[in-house]
């Protein structure tokens, strides 16, 4: 039987009576991504979901958009299949430069260099595991929903993507004006991760 919290539309209308799609942009082709990657059939997250593969199938043709906090716990239950990687993002961590890595489909945090939180604002760990999406400022907002008519969800190693982002201040994290550079990067058991880049506008 469906679990009723799985099932429900995350649209809305707005003023001019248009539907508007909330939560992540693109988010049947990052689900089929991230399923995909890590050798899920639609039939096992289904199971795993408690709910029927038609529905798993409508999700990621885009005919049925999940509410937001549905996409929060698909993203969630693919979690435990992913691998440590603890070299990785030790990498990260060490970097010089100013670099965070993120799981692609639900932005959530996975290791940043000492220069990116700095940049931030934070400790080093402050927000490992918190999803960043929450805190992106229009410019990343449009970036990332631009990924899919340039095909980065239909690709397992698309070009990477660079754009400019102007300054936000929020209670947990401050993002600095500046470039932003996106390339894709695996983990070991196949879950696409984002690592993120860039130079900042000047340090304040």
């Amino acid at each position: 039987m469906a679990r009723p919290d799985l099932v429900l539309q995350g649209v809305s209308k707005s003023p001019g009576n248009r539907l508007v799609t909330r939560g992540y942009p693109a988010f049947g082709k990052r689900l089929k991504r991230l399923r995909r990657s890590v050798g899920l059939k639609q039939s096992a997250l289904a199971n795993m979901l408690q709910v029927d593969q038609t529905t798993i199938s409508r999700w990621e043709n885009g005919t049925q958009i999940p509410a937001v906090e549905t996409q929060q716990v698909v993203f969630s239950a693919i979690g435990p299949v992913k691998s440590d990687d603890s070299a990785l993002k030790r990498l990260v961590m060490n970097s010089t430069e100013c670099v965070h890595l993120v799981e692609e489909a639900s932005h959530k945090c996975l290791a940043y260099s000492a220069s990116r939180a700095w940049d931030w604002k934070t400790s080093q760990r402050a927000l490992l595991d918190v999803s960043l999406w929450q805190f992106a400022t229009e410019e990343i907002q449009q970036a990332e929903a631009e990924l899919t008519n340039e095909g980065w969800w239909d690709l397992a190693t698309p070009n990477p993507k660079a754009f400019l982002t102007s300054e936000a201040v929020h209670d947990r994290i401050r993002i600095s004006a500046g470039e932003i550079v996106w390339e894709r990067l695996y983990l070991s058991d196949g879950t696409p991760v984002r690592l993120v880049s860039g130079a900042r506008s000047g340090r304040a």
